[in-house]
């Protein structure tokens, strides 16, 4: 992919997926959910002269917003999940996490949203159901599925506000409704692609 640059680091107690994206020709970067070791982000940015722009936030839980208040750039999050950033008890994190409260956010992202970062678009998609604010973000052929779609599996709805059917649905007619060959990079475990899951799934089969 000579038209992106693109890094996945795990971290976190939870082994949560954080990705760096960048434009290689202006070399202006985002991070999708800094979840842990900020000096180990802080230092893929310095070695590839990458210049953070913001933070993107697929949903607001704690191992996905742990290190958010580490850089001194806005915060991007959907407007359903933007308390979940100061509130301990919505982003799960007071009982395993010592409490992680996010700097507020900086711009409140909404369906359709399209963001500029250098000569990428990055799209914002509303798939809720994990979360009230659950995004996916579509760069090209790529897309940042967060905790909405795993390879081969989905996201938790088992929390107070988790709705198993609307996560069904996002997928099913935000998610799957993409070209095949599109690669997914979910908030846990490795990618895959919307081909794939739409024929292996187990929850869609």
């Amino acid at each position: 992919m000579d038209d992106i640059i693109l890094k996945r680091l795990v971290l976190g107690p939870l082994g949560t997926n954080c990705y760096i994206v960048a434009d290689p020709a202006t070399r202006e970067a985002c991070i999708i959910d800094p979840s842990g070791s900020p000096d180990v982000i802080k230092k893929y940015l310095r070695e590839n002269e990458l210049r953070l722009q913001f933070i993107i936030n697929t949903h607001g839980h704690g191992d996905h917003i742990a290190v958010n208040d580490r850089f001194d750039v806005p915060v991007y999050i959907h407007r359903l999940d933007a308390d979940f950033l100061t509130d301990t008890d919505l982003n799960l994190s007071k009982s395993f996490m010592g409490g992680v409260q996010s700097p507020k956010a900086g711009r409140l992202l909404e369906e359709g949203d399209v963001i500029r970062l250098g000569r990428l678009e990055l799209g914002i998609v509303h798939t809720p159901g994990h979360t009230p604010g659950s995004i996916s973000v579509r760069v090209g052929g790529i897309v940042f599925t967060g905790d909405a779609l795993f390879a081969g599996s989905i996201g938790r709805t088992d929390f107070a506000y988790g709705d198993t059917q609307l996560l069904m649905d996002s997928i099913a007619s935000k998610l799957f409704t993409l070209d095949d060959d599109v690669v997914i990079y979910p908030g846990h475990g490795g990618s895959s692609t919307i081909g794939k899951e739409k024929r292996t799934n187990p929850f869609f089969i």
